[in-house]
């Protein structure tokens, strides 16, 4: 039987609607992204949203902003029609790339309509005018005057009502409010000088102020404590502008979900800004942990393509290793720069464990003195303790018996520690478990994990050695070392020999599958050059060729540094422990060790006495 001919029909308006619907209308929130990126292009001031049941029932948008006319409200809601494009260049194709604007493409109000009850009432500051028009599921139902502020007021209701197919694969409406939420959230902290208001089911859920400092804004909408556990990041090259807030590497997250990255303005999730995010952290960061930050990149519109997909939150740029060679060197800068913090606050765990410790009760007496004979060291605890009396003269002198009286002149054995308060890690007062060094600071007490602290010392010694002019000094093997290694790890180790020399770490091809050691880096020479170089060719395996090359080798002197720190369990003599704490003082990053844990915690003076019961 033949085949039916099909023949090319042109589809109807509303069912383009709906098609384009699919890409720009995805869920409540998508919705509600449209709407505000609209409001903020008007040039409100104020913005305030109501939602309903997430959004499913409601999405509500009010502004204060330029307004529009009546016949203008109309061209609105008609497809491929919008504002935002520079005047006079409609016609040429260069005009998009100019656009400065959130929204340009003039789908979203259409696209809505065609799946929603849409209704708009807007007053223009031109005329003074107020007039409301209303579409349902694409249907013109409504238009006529209204009254209303300057500004437009947009209600969606019924989103997907009359398309069960797209409605039953929402999610619930507490989801759905999540992802609201998040739109909001993005948006208000990308303009701080709008102020915005949420409210949902009836209950104000979120409000900030216009007119705010954008680390005030960051900090309000991310988390309290990132105003006293974060940098600030600032940094200009040409027409780029790189500025934020970035939390320190040992203030992090298990997700990704408090990293907030914008372009001109424009909340993005593009896989190079987050790869370059990464990238700055990675010797700070364990695997599975997350920075929290909210960075903020300034571009010329030439120079960055935000047309790539009708939600606008993937963007294309003309230069991306100046981009991401730009991220990372500003994160890195500002994590460094005279700042040798880590996250302070004590374990509230632990802090509740110390204030919970019992008093161990004295054990009882034993029914049979010889029960008490097992040790050596017993007390005679079957006998009455002598009851508590008055301790007489003792206390008050040099009564034999008590106090032997000083023979001779008394000497200063030793020089006298330097007092606490001339650094800020404090002077070492001792060892715990041969792995904390415990210090007394000005302003309390100090205690720092030496394999941790040393760690960040070396990596830090042998990244600076490196970046300098010539080589980092290394150490000559008296008979070299030939490492046994599969080829294509050979290959990948002979590729990067030129670089890694510059740090100290001679290598070259022995055959088709070993490498021969000859130097080490002189902070390493006590090291396993065998283990080292093993775990050199793993790290340029696991990184290939997705990162850049310096990123590669920031990641192998990670390594190269745990190999030449200083263990746990090493025994450390007062002037060694003194000399890690100035070292830490004058290191940049040495708030965390390479993979984001702190170095040093502090309980304040503060804490100290809560733990004692004095406040």
């Amino acid at each position: 039987m033949p085949e039916r001919v099909r023949t090319i029909r042109r589809l109807p308006e509303t069912l383009i609607n709906r098609i384009a619907a699919g890409e720009v209308v995805e869920r409540p929130a998508s919705a509600l992204k449209e709407l505000v990126e609209n409001a903020i292009d008007a040039g409100a001031g104020t913005i305030s949203v109501r939602l309903a049941e997430g959004g499913l029932g409601l999405i509500e948008v009010t502004d204060d902003g330029c307004g529009m006319r009546a016949d203008e409200i109309a061209l609105a809601l008609e497809r491929h029609a919008t504002s935002k494009l520079p005047e006079g260049l409609i016609g040429e194709g260069e005009s998009i790339e100019l656009v400065e604007t959130l929204g340009f493409r003039g789908e979203a109000l259409p696209s809505i309509a065609s799946v929603a009850r849409v209704t708009i009432e807007s007053r223009s500051r031109e005329t003074g005018e107020a007039w409301k028009r209303v579409v349902d599921h694409g249907e013109l139902v409504g238009d006529g005057p209204a009254a209303l502020p300057p500004g437009t007021r947009v209600r969606v209701e019924d989103l997907f009502a009359r398309i069960p197919a797209r409605r039953k694969f929402l999610r619930s409406p507490r989801s759905e409010w999540a992802a609201s939420l998040e739109v909001v959230r993005r948006l208000a902290m990308a303009r701080p000088d709008i102020g915005f208001t949420l409210e949902h089911d009836g209950r104000r859920a979120l409000q900030v102020q216009p007119h705010e400092t954008l680390e005030a804004r960051v900090a309000q909408l991310v988390a309290r404590e990132l105003k006293d556990n974060a940098v600030a990041v600032d940094l200009v090259r040409g027409d780029y502008h790189l500025m934020g807030v970035a939390g320190l590497p040992t203030y992090n997250r298990g997700v990704a979900d408090h990293q907030y990255l914008f372009v001109n303005g424009r909340p993005v999730k593009d896989k190079l800004l987050i790869g370059a995010v990464r990238g700055a952290y990675s010797d700070m960061l364990a695997r599975d942990r997350h920075a929290v930050l909210a960075l903020f990149l300034q571009v010329p519109a030439s120079e960055v393509d935000v047309n790539v997909h009708p939600a606008k939150t993937e963007v294309r740029f003309r230069d991306p290793a100046l981009v991401r060679g730009m991220i990372v060197s500003g994160l890195r800068h500002a994590l460094s720069t005279g700042d040798r913090r880590s996250a302070q606050q004590p374990d509230a765990a632990a802090m509740q464990a110390w204030r919970a410790e019992p008093i161990a009760p004295s054990p009882p007496a034993p029914l049979f003195p010889q029960e008490a004979q097992r040790s050596i060291f017993a007390a005679p605890q079957w006998r009455p303790e002598p009851r508590v009396t008055e301790a007489g003269q003792a206390w008050r002198g040099y009564e034999a018996g008590v106090l032997a009286p000083p023979v001779a002149r008394a000497e200063q054995a030793t020089e006298a520690a330097p007092e606490p308060a001339e650094y800020p890690l404090g002077v070492a007062r001792g060892q715990v478990a041969n792995t904390y060094i415990v210090a007394e600071a000005a302003d309390g007490l100090v205690i720092v994990d030496q394999h941790a602290a040393h760690e960040r010392l070396v990596l830090e010694r042998l990244r600076s050695a490196g970046a300098g002019e010539g080589s980092a000094p290394s150490q000559a093997l008296l008979i070299p070392e030939v490492v046994d290694l599969d080829e294509p790890a050979c290959d990948r180790l002979e590729e990067a020999a030129g670089r890694l020399a510059e740090f100290g770490l001679a290598l070259e091809r022995f055959g088709p599958a070993a490498m021969l050691v000859r130097a080490v880096p002189a902070a390493l020479a006590k090291g396993d050059p065998q283990a080292l170089v093993r775990d050199v060719a793993d790290d340029l395996a696991k990184n290939g060729e997705a990162l850049l090359l310096g990123e590669r080798l920031d990641l192998v002197l990670a390594t190269m540094a745990c190999h030449g720190s200083v263990r746990a369990g090493r025994a450390l003599s007062v002037a060694e422990m003194n000399a890690l704490l100035r070292e830490m003082e004058a290191t940049p990053r040495s708030g965390q060790c390479n993979h984001g844990r702190p170095t040093w915690v502090k309980l304040a003076h503060g804490d100290i006495e809560k733990l004692f019961g004095r406040k």
